[in-house]
This record gives C-alpha cells, sequence and structure tokens, in this order.
C-alpha cells in the first residue's frame, strides 16, 4: 500500500465523471458507478436526497480505500459518493481501482462497495414522482 494513491470525498449533488486516468504499472483499472435507478419497490421516482454524518463518512471512506489498498495491493483508488439531491438516472457513488492484475481489481472493487454499505453512514429519502418521501434508510439504494 506504500505506493497506492488513495483519494476520498463526499461531494454534494450528483457526482461529475471523468475519464479514467492511467496508472503506471496497472495492468487492470475496474470502474464502478452507483447510478439512481428509477423505482424503489416498483413505484417511479425522482431521485434521492442522501444525508450523512459527515465526518464519520469521510473517515470510514478514507479507512475502506486505505484497507482495500492494502489487501489488495491497490496502485490507486478512488471513493466518491455524494450528499445532497440525487436525479433518476445520475451517479452516487464511483470507484475506481487500479492493480497490477485484473482479479484484485474486480475484488477490490466488490469488496469496498459491501464495505462501504456496511460502515458508511450515508442515508436515503427518496423522492416519488408524487412528491411524498419514504423513510430514510440506512442504505444506499443504487447499489443493492
Amino acid at each position: 500500500m506504500a505506493n497506492c494513491d488513495c483519494e476520498v470525498a463526499l461531494v454534494s449533488g450528483p457526482l461529475g465523471l471523468t475519464s479514467p486516468e492511467t496508472t503506471l504499472g496497472a495492468g487492470a483499472i475496474v470502474e464502478f458507478l452507483g447510478n439512481v435507478r428509477p423505482l424503489e419497490n416498483g413505484k417511479p421516482i425522482e431521485g434521492i436526497e442522501y444525508e450523512a454524518h459527515r465526518e464519520m463518512a469521510e473517515y470510514q471512506l478514507r479507512k475502506i480505500a486505505q484497507e482495500a489498498a492494502a489487501r489488495f495491493d491497490l496502485l490507486m483508488i478512488k471513493l466518491h459518493h455524494c450528499v445532497g439531491f440525487v436525479a433518476v438516472g445520475e451517479t452516487s457513488l464511483l470507484l475506481r481501482v487500479a492493480a497490477a492484475h485484473r482479479g484484485a481489481a474486480f475484488e477490490a472493487s466488490r469488496w469496498a462497495v459491501d464495505e462501504l454499505k456496511k460502515r458508511v453512514p450515508i442515508w436515503k429519502s427518496v423522492r416519488f414522482q408524487a412528491g411524498s418521501a419514504k423513510e430514510k434508510e440506512r442504505s444506499v439504494p443504487a447499489l443493492a
């Protein structure tokens, strides 16, 4: 992990996407985008309002990135999640990892998303098209 470039962020609003950068020595770069789906329990939605305990969320994102870097011998990891309103079709989570081999990159991606869902204090409030709201849940529905 000593040579891993770790970047984490909690960003207001939907995530703007950038083209994947190359990482020297990487044989594989895996990118995962978590997007807001158009339906929640079969009902159409406008989007999702994400809230977070900012300090704890940033701490946990960084910890997950560092653990993934060490565990999977990553060369780079970028882990961003949004807060605020994200409309249907927009991106709420960006995860990009680079490793020497594809197996480690894919495994690290799955592991990091699973850990984020378990450990990072981010809540959602669904905005249905009719304007009603669902109670907050401790999950990130774009990843389910």
